[in-house]
């Protein structure tokens, strides 16, 4: 068999099949392999969450990933890594980083892949696949090689300069596989032009927000850029977002904004609106959002209405991104494979036999912190026991 694509889900297919007694080829286009395991997590790794779940995946049948998370949870990728010792903690909702370097992942994997007696070729492009009465047939940079089944694991479309490629789509169209719309995901937004002149000095500052469109809503920090906003909690709530929408943006979601600025009332009625929120926040910030809410005067002059829509300006504030930055920055893809056409047990083609696909190139798209990769190994290992 064949695996196209060493990354974090066809190396833990590969291993799979491996130990399973099937002659195991993994080709890569590149000559760095799992790129993206090792710039994950600011070069820590984010290899999984403690509370993953079904619950955690966007996709147009959220049924589909059910099996294969219920086959390989968390506590298995968990258990491997502790195998071979890997030290790791936990930094915040159930997110497991490693203690010293992303690395170390990589070499559980390519350990795991060693023992398993998988080869691997870097450095192979793949220019064609056509399926034979035996098969398939790759005709490569390294030559033509055969094989029974083939994985596609060549992941989605974001970090380009990571080695990302439109291949696994270009397969699935090949062989009339449907395509569901893919766009940028945990992705930083941009700014429209005014909002981008009125916050860039905020660039650097970072703040908890609860993040909202529409039901959906993410409780988490948002930091300020020089093109826009950022931070975990932007990046959550960018896979719901869609040109034209607008997100809500609560800068004190677990304050009672209304009633403390009634207090200072009292107790400060002399200070200015400005200096009383820079108690909340940075005094940069406290000011340039004033300045952008046309909010100012003196405390103990506002009224209740005054007060009520001060309030309303930093835990309703409406922003309209003018767009993301795009795959360049974006961790993963939004869409892909429509998973009707794949077998949820087996990760094969419903139309093709012994064709199968992994990973992010499927319309399965995880929540932020560690979701992923953890779609990555359950996809990897429901395949590397069924091919």
């Amino acid at each position: 068999m064949v695996i196209i694509g060493a990354g974090a889900s066809g190396l833990m297919c590969a291993a799979t099949a491996g130990y399973r007694g099937r002659s195991v080829l993994v080709l890569e286009h590149t000559a760095k392999i799992g790129r993206k395991i090792l710039m994950s997590g600011g070069g820590r790794c984010n290899f999984t969450n403690l509370h993953n779940s079904p619950a955690n995946f966007i996709s147009e049948n959220p049924h589909f990933c059910k099996s294969a998370l219920s086959r390989y949870s968390a506590q298995d990728f968990i258990d491997l890594v502790d195998r071979h010792g890997v030290e790791y903690h936990e930094k915040t909702l159930g997110q497991l980083f490693c203690n010293e370097s992303s690395k170390e992942i990589l070499q559980v994997l390519l350990t795991e892949c060693d023992w398993a007696g998988v080869e691997i070729r870097t450095e192979t492009e793949v220019h064609k696949l056509k399926q034979t009465e035996c098969g398939f047939q790759l005709q490569t940079t390294a030559g033509n090689i055969a094989a029974k089944s083939v994985v596609i694991a060549t992941g989605g479309l974001s970090i380009p300069n990571g080695g990302a490629t439109s291949f696994a789509y270009d397969i699935a169209e090949q062989f009339s596989l449907d395509l569901l719309p893919r766009s940028a995901s945990l992705v930083p937004f941009t700014l429209q032009p005014k909002d981008k002149e009125q916050l860039s000095e905020l660039s650097g500052v970072s703040h908890r927000v609860r993040a909202s469109i529409g039901k959906t809503s993410f409780v988490e920090m948002m930091l300020f850029t020089h093109r826009g906003l950022s931070g975990p909690a932007v990046l959550q709530i960018s896979n719901y977002w869609q040109p034209g929408m607008e997100v809500e943006i609560d800068l004190f979601p677990d304050f009672d904004l209304l009633a403390w600025l009634k207090e200072q009332r009292e107790q400060r009625p002399k200070a200015e609106l400005t200096t009383i929120m820079a108690q909340q926040m940075s005094k940069r910030m406290a000011q340039i959002l004033c300045a952008k809410f046309e909010l100012s005067g003196v405390i103990g002059n506002l009224s209740n209405k005054q007060l009520e829509a001060a309030a309303a300006a930093f835990c309703c504030w409406k922003i309209k991104p003018s767009g993301t930055e795009g795959y360049r920055t974006a961790e993963v893809t939004l869409g892909g494979i429509n998973t009707n056409e794949i077998n949820q047990k087996t990760m094969e083609a419903k139309s093709v036999s012994g064709l199968y696909f992994i990973g992010e190139c499927l319309d399965v798209t995880g929540h932020l912190g560690g979701h992923n990769f953890q779609w990555a190994w359950a996809s990897g290992v429901a395949a590397g026991q069924a091919v």
